[in-house]
């Protein structure tokens, strides 16, 4: 793992933006529909802790790595950064109510749906959402940067579990859909 600025320091203070930037950021980004997935972790006691992310990139192939964003703060940080592990459990188009559970931060979230963490196996990484996933991925943590509010975590992906006809969730324009969302509108053009 890199080093890293402390995360009980304050960020370097950013040049102050107008609200309308932030505004105008987020409405941009609320039109880029993204998939939606579920970022698990267990802590060393195997407690687990887990959160909602759309922010989620593969990076690359060689070798295989993906990025995911967490808000500094974030418990479920914490854990990741203690550990140096995580899963990102990409949800089902029948999985909103789930997305929407670990978005809202209930301290009972886990109690409330299905998950298994093998700690036998040397590359299960956090729970594991399988009921709700349409693919899971089990990474070490890479490396890390801060950005802002949030810390950018490159993960070395050890294993993918797919589920193979399961269809992604999809979130843009504050609503979920099933995809792929249907026929081509563009056929016959």
């Amino acid at each position: 793992m890199t080093e890293l600025t402390r995360l009980d320091e304050p960020s370097r203070p950013a040049a102050p933006h107008p609200a309308s930037v932030a505004e105008g950021q987020r409405a941009m980004m609320s039109g880029f529909p993204t998939g939606v997935a579920v970022l698990t972790t267990a802590d060393q006691d195997g407690t687990p802790r887990g959160m909602t992310i759309s922010s989620v990139c593969s990076v690359t192939l060689d070798p295989p790595v993906l990025l995911v964003c967490l808000r500094i703060g974030s418990p479920t940080l914490r854990t990741v950064l203690d550990t140096g592990r995580f899963a990102v459990n990409l949800l089902h188009g029948a999985a909103q109510p789930v997305a929407e559970l670990f978005a809202s931060g209930a301290p009972d979230r886990f109690d409330r749906v299905c998950w298994e963490h093998d700690t036998s196996d040397p590359c299960a990484s956090g729970p594991h959402l399988f009921h709700d996933a349409h693919a899971i991925a089990d990474c070490r943590v890479r490396e890390q940067h801060r950005s802002g509010d949030h810390l950018v975590v490159f993960g070395s992906v050890l294993r993918v579990t797919p589920f193979p006809g399961r269809q992604p969730l999809v979130y843009g324009k504050r609503e979920y859909r099933v995809w792929p969302l249907g026929p081509d509108r563009c056929q016959g053009r």
